[in-house]
């Protein structure tokens, strides 16, 4: 990463970060009236690091892994290890979904890729709002500013939660504030992939690393910058930004809820 690029967005403190978060997290929990939350873990930074927030926040926690026959094997030992470091061996549960979405996809009668990636994700949202629904705790989220403002999430899948503690922190953010709260290097600084199929990166898919999108986002979204203002900035083209702003717009309905039509 450039000097001009890791200097873009602020520093933060993030000993007042996690104390923050994990003050939020127990207050929300107490006003909804629900007793803790379900975290979907799936061995990345993301998740792993609402994990740590969450077993911080409250001693009512619960983790699924649920991975599937795309899901890389080094993410499920992170993911079990994990468990074992948080302690929580009789509090989580390991739930494999290709039965579930196989018999799915065989009634919509499809192997389109991102199809069946989405019900991954939605088979997936299914089971933790089961499994909260059972404890009466609420499904905590696990997605970043970075990927809530490029749409780089399944409606109704991953970003069906009920919160969303990582939420205004870029994924950058979220790398140094894992490596804060002590998750292992490996995890803080995995590449990221939602793994809905065999070899899908994030960054792959995005045409872009997180180092440079993260910036872009902050000074289109954060500082009001207009593209060319972005470009010349921090050094880019200002196809690439341009690119950055239309994923924006485009993945609106992405975070907003259902419109009401009015008669």
């Amino acid at each position: 990463m450039s000097q001009l690029l890791s200097g873009t967005l602020p520093s933060l403190d993030f000993n007042l970060v996690t104390k923050s978060l994990t003050e939020q997290l127990r207050k929300y929990m107490e006003t909804s009236g629900r007793k803790g939350g379900v975290v979907g873990l799936s061995g990345g930074v993301d998740s792993s690091t609402v994990a740590a927030l969450l077993t911080r926040a409250t001693n009512n926690f619960y983790f699924l892994i649920m991975p599937s026959r795309s899901t890389p094997k080094r993410d499920i030992e992170d993911a079990l290890q994990l468990v074992r470091s948080f302690k929580a061996e009789d509090r989580y549960s390991y739930v494999e979904i290709d039965d579930a979405v196989d018999l799915l996809a065989s009634k919509v009668g499809t192997e389109d890729r991102v199809i069946l990636g989405n019900l991954k994700a939605r088979v997936r949202m299914s089971l933790l709002y089961a499994f909260a629904s059972k404890l009466n705790y609420l499904v905590v989220g696990t997605g970043d500013r970075s990927e809530l403002l490029l749409g780089y999430f399944t409606k109704y899948g991953d970003g069906g939660v009920d919160l969303l503690p990582i939420g205004a922190l870029y994924k950058t953010q979220v790398r140094s504030l894992a490596r804060y709260l002590g998750l292992p290097e490996g995890i803080a600084l995995k590449p990221s992939s939602p793994a809905l199929w065999e070899g899908q990166s994030a960054e792959g898919e995005l045409g872009v690393s997180y180092e440079v999108a993260d910036s872009v986002l902050y000074l289109l979204v954060d500082q009001g910058m207009s593209p060319s203002q972005v470009a010349r900035t921090l050094g880019v083209n200002e196809e690439l930004v341009l690119r950055i702003q239309s994923m924006i717009r485009s993945s609106e309905h992405k975070r907003n809820p259902p419109v009401i039509l009015r008669p």
